[in-house]
């Protein structure tokens, strides 16, 4: 799989704006600034951590769209490219096709995918994508008759709407499965996006998430990556929106990718066409490999987080081209161009008490020293500037990522980099990439 990304198309230059604040945004835009066919980019709202990579405009939120329309027309832009789900829901891709900006990101419709846990296992189960079997309800009586009636656990209880990440909930008892219907549908932890709950089987195995950039016709895949969900090392405590991953997957080998293609990617794509839903973006899988083969735990409308920070430090080419291909229904003309071979590993630096209550306004010590070792590279994920001193500003703070000839190397590099950094109550995982170096040895036996 080494050839995936689009060479350069025209030599026009181009102005692009990303639209987001976080580590995927910060990745995108350092990996659209090195394609030589961008003149400019931006992002808003961005980050003072970003800001050293785009030209930032705070001033823009991601939920108010108009704004972020007006800001493109007013900066020139040629290409827009959405980081968040949450505006791509509201419908922020349509607003800017009407508007003549060129998007990368799907509209309102195209974005139910992720909006709407329903709708995407219904659109699953009409064109016979495999996935995890289910029922949804929009009664909390009924939700919680069917767990007490269910005897295989764990089973998994996902709020219908967007969560920030938090609304699935891996539950090994019953008792944790009433608790998460409970939580989600009578206390609306959640807010509207719990009034309906997917209940559905617990799949067993390996996660890996794969991304394919399409126009609605065509897909170029980008090479796949692993991340880690709970917050503590051994996969034990809560969900968090991502701890660390790393790319590639040793268990997800070029033919079982072909797999992934013929049997998840195309039938989804032409799924989306029936129904008369014109996708335009990256169409992301979050997938279990499972012994009967890979099945589709969800899928999201736009890059994950942190997967974007190990994934675009191996595309060689211009991103930008190839993103305005897709936006322009015109990926058919793409020409593809090598992905590094050296893996990469990311490792999240998080607030103290995420993914919980946590606490922000600490200094950062030690990032120039880490920037300044080989093939690492920080990503800003929430920080901020105040008085000269670079602050935590959220909960995910950093992605820290390097590359190596191998994964062992990979992972030293990165943990190296994570042990010049820290400031009051951080907290990482210590074990990100382990399974990766595991998977390859075993691969060689």
């Amino acid at each position: 799989m080494a050839r995936v990304v689009a060479a350069v198309l025209s030599e026009v230059r181009v102005k692009v704006l990303v639209v987001g604040s976080g580590g995927r945004e910060h990745a995108l835009c350092v990996a659209l600034k090195r394609g030589p066919s961008v003149e400019r980019v931006y992002c808003a709202p961005g980050n003072d951590g970003i800001a050293a990579d785009a030209t930032c405009a705070p001033e823009v939120s991601t939920s108010n769209l108009d704004g972020v329309v007006a800001y493109a027309k007013t900066m020139g832009v040629g290409l827009v490219v959405v980081g968040p789900e949450a505006p791509l829901v509201a419908g922020l891709a349509d607003r800017l096709r009407e508007a003549g900006i060129p998007c990368f990101g799907p509209g309102a419709e195209g974005a139910r995918l992720e909006g709407s846990k329903a709708y995407c296992k219904q659109l699953m189960v009409r064109h016979n994508v495999p996935t995890a079997a289910y029922r949804t309800f929009t009664s909390v009586d009924d939700a919680r008759a069917h767990v007490l009636a269910h005897d295989a656990f764990p089973l998994v209880v996902k709020a219908d709407g967007l969560a920030a990440g938090k609304g699935v909930v891996v539950c090994a008892t019953r008792d944790e499965a009433l608790r998460a219907v409970a939580e989600a549908m009578e206390q609306r932890r959640f807010g509207d996006a719990g009034a309906t709950v997917v209940i559905e089987e617990f799949l067993r195995g390996e996660e890996a998430s794969v991304h394919a950039v399409t126009d609605g016709s065509t897909l170029v895949l980008l090479p796949p990556a692993q991340d880690y969900k709970r917050v503590r090392d051994a996969d034990q405590g809560p969900n968090t929106g991502g701890m660390g991953a790393y790319s590639p997957v040793p268990s997800l080998p070029e033919k079982a990718m072909d797999a992934v293609v013929r049997s998840i990617l195309v039938p989804m794509l032409h799924a989306l066409k029936v129904e008369g839903v014109e996708y335009r973006g990256v169409l992301y899988a979050g997938l279990m490999l499972t012994r009967s083969g890979p099945k589709v735990v969800e899928f999201n409308c736009r890059f994950g987080d942190p997967e974007t920070q190990v994934v675009l430090p191996r595309v060689r080419g211009d991103l930008a081209q190839l993103f305005l291909a897709a936006a322009q229904g015109r990926l058919g003309e793409v020409e593809g161009v090598d992905v590094d071979p050296r893996p990469v590993v990311g490792v999240v630096m998080a607030s103290g008490g995420y993914p919980e209550a946590y606490t922000t306004g600490k200094a950062i010590n030690g990032l120039d020293a880490a920037s300044r070792l080989e093939d690492v590279t920080v990503y800003h994920a929430a920080t901020r500037r105040r008085d000269g001193v670079l602050q935590t500003a959220g909960g995910r703070v950093l992605t820290v990522t390097a590359s190596g000839a191998d994964f062992a190397a990979a992972r030293a590099r990165a943990y190296e980099a994570v042990r010049l950094v820290g400031w009051e109550g951080e907290h990482h995982r210590s074990d990100v990439g382990v399974r990766a170096i595991e998977a390859a040895a075993a691969a060689t036996k």
